[in-house]
Formats: C-alpha cells, sequence, structure tokens
C-alpha cells in the first residue's frame, strides 16, 4: 500500500492535468470561434465580388454560389460557437439553394444575395462581437 502523501500527490496531479485538458479545449474553441468569425465574411465578400462579375454568366455564377455555400459549409463545421455555426449553416443552405439559369435568375441572385448576406454579417458581428 502506497503512503498517503504518495496517493494525495498522484490525484493532485490528475486533477491539475483535467483542469488543464479543460483549458486548452477552451482555447481550442476560441481558436475555431475566431477562426470562423475572419473566414466567413471574407468568403460572402468574395461572393458579392464574384456575382457582380458574373452578372451576365449564369452557369458560372450558379457554380460561384454552390462553392460559396460549400466554402461556408466547412466554416460551419469548425465554428464553436453555435449561433455563428446556425447562421453560417443557414446561409451556405440558401446559397446552395439558388437556381441559375438565365439572366434573370442573375439579377434576382444578386438581390437575395445583397439581402441575405447583409442580415449574415449582422448575426456574425453579434456572435463574433
Amino acid at each position: 500500500m502506497r503512503p498517503f502523501t504518495t496517493r494525495i500527490s498522484a490525484l493532485a496531479a490528475v486533477a491539475a492535468l483535467a483542469v488543464t485538458a479543460a483549458g486548452c479545449a477552451e482555447v481550442n474553441n476560441t481558436i475555431d470561434k475566431t477562426e470562423a468569425c475572419l473566414e466567413a465574411p471574407k468568403i460572402v465578400a468574395d461572393l458579392g465580388s464574384e456575382i457582380a462579375r458574373l452578372k451576365d454568366d449564369p452557369q458560372a455564377m450558379d457554380k460561384a454560389l454552390d462553392d460559396a455555400g460549400k466554402k461556408l459549409n466547412e466554416v460551419a463545421d469548425k465554428a464553436a460557437n453555435t449561433t455563428l455555426k446556425e447562421a453560417t449553416d443557414d446561409l451556405a443552405s440558401t446559397l446552395r439553394g439558388i437556381d441559375v439559369k438565365d439572366v434573370n435568375d442573375a439579377v434576382d441572385a444578386i438581390q437575395k444575395v445583397g439581402t441575405d448576406t447583409a442580415a449574415y454579417l449582422k448575426k456574425v458581428a453579434e456572435a463574433c462581437g
């Protein structure tokens, strides 16, 4: 049987390790949130520029919307913040659901993306603030 002080030391070491591990998880969540808070608005800004440039190319715009939706899904998967994850998933689904077949659809898509991304960026600002 080990002496009492040895058992206490072992328990203290285990407790310290548990606290450290919990702290590391919190740091990882903070890093994931920060990364998502930086990446998501950049994806949205890039998309805005790209769809404005592609207004006369419906097929390319459709692909750009799908690609942005996929990128946002990847960001959402990494986001540690529930509000940020849900908002990002919602916008990704919206973007991937927009079907651009002709120039009229492209005009509608630009308007929808503008409206939806403005609302999304507001949610991101609140979640990341």
